[in-house]
């Protein structure tokens, strides 16, 4: 074998196994947006968020945001999975810094049908949030996932429904919606716009993924736009499949 069908052969293995690896994993094209995927049978991801929320980009140095979610989900079935989630929130003002628990959260998807069996792939998720004591409500939060594929093209929208269970009755209806394209097996470039119908707030802003044999990372950056909206948004997620 000459040095170029060897340098060739070693593209081509790595190639693959890269493609093996990403397949494995619950990786995701979004940071805001869900899409029609679980974790496959019996395995196990760890995830870390990171949400930054800057609602006066004028006035950030007198008070901003951080949000951590640390989740752990689990394939039950290749269709239906279960993830718990513990939050944290970290405020930094003029003043001084806190970092507060939040609370926890339980949530489940299950996947209808296959790929590509019905017009539109469906998703339904459900999720319950047990919030900290009297600071922060109980809340359930429903979604319908409809997703769908055009060759490396992935279009999802999320219908969001969450009502207070707890210390009030207050109903909010939401979306997160994105279009993304694949252009390797390690990467992954899309737009996003999420927002709150109830609210009036709305967000646009562009979304990357990149994975690796081991772990992934996505990174979404959304602009609020109107005046009732956050003025910057930034999200982070690490998922390390196990």
């Amino acid at each position: 074998m000459n040095s170029k069908a060897a340098k060739y052969g070693l593209i081509g293995a790595f190639i693959l196994s890269a493609m093996s690896a990403v397949s494995l994993a619950d990786r995701r094209s979004y940071v805001w947006t869900y899409e029609y995927q679980t974790m496959p049978q019996g395995a196990a991801e760890v995830e870390y968020y990171l949400t930054h929320k800057i609602s006066d980009w004028h006035k950030y140095d007198d008070k901003n945001t951080w949000d951590h979610y640390v989740e752990l989900e689990y394939g039950l079935t290749d269709h239906w999975d279960v993830a718990v989630y513990q939050t944290w929130n970290q405020t930094n003002t003029e003043s001084r810094d806190t970092c507060d628990y939040t609370g926890s959260k339980l949530r489940t998807r299950y996947r209808i049908g296959e790929k590509n069996q019905l017009p539109i792939d469906i998703l339904l998720y459900a999720e319950y949030i047990l919030g900290d004591g009297n600071k922060d409500s109980d809340k359930f939060e429903g979604k319908l996932i409809l997703a769908k594929d055009f060759g490396k093209w992935n279009l999802a929208y999320n219908q969001i429904y969450e009502k207070e269970t707890k210390n009030g009755d207050e109903t909010e209806h939401g979306y997160a919606t994105g279009l993304s394209y694949e252009f390797s097996p390690v990467w992954k470039l899309g737009i996003e716009s999420a927002g709150n119908y109830t609210e009036d707030k709305y967000y646009l802003g562009p979304t990357v993924s990149w994975a690796s044999e081991k772990y992934w990372v996505n990174l979404g950056i959304l602009r609020g736009l109107n005046d009732q909206s956050d003025d910057l948004r930034f999200r982070f997620i690490v998922g390390i499949p196990f």
